[in-house]
């Protein structure tokens, strides 16, 4: 995922947890092959993500984008929602 000069990066994640207000917690999954078996390994890491409008719900899939940090932990703002989780 190569980025141009100036451009900020962007992830898309899966909303796991919506009880901070203005602040959801996104799941990103990456996949990696292992260096010796060659096995495919999914690999997960968590961000706080900004979210103005309290629009996202657990489960929902969202794209961010990195910017300024907002707060001690949060450096990603939401962008818009592609999937929403129906229950």
């Amino acid at each position: 995922m190569s980025k141009a000069k100036g451009e900020r990066r962007q992830r898309t994640g899966i909303v796991v947890s919506d009880k901070m207000n203005k602040t959801r917690v996104i799941r990103v999954v990456r996949t990696t092959r292992h260096p010796v078996y060659k096995k495919v390994i999914r690999k997960f890491i968590k961000f706080k993500v900004h979210d103005e409008k309290n629009e996202s719900k657990i489960g929902d899939k969202i794209r961010v984008v990195e910017t300024r940090p907002l707060s001690k932990d949060k450096r990603w703002r939401l962008i818009k929602i592609l999937e929403s989780h129906k229950e």
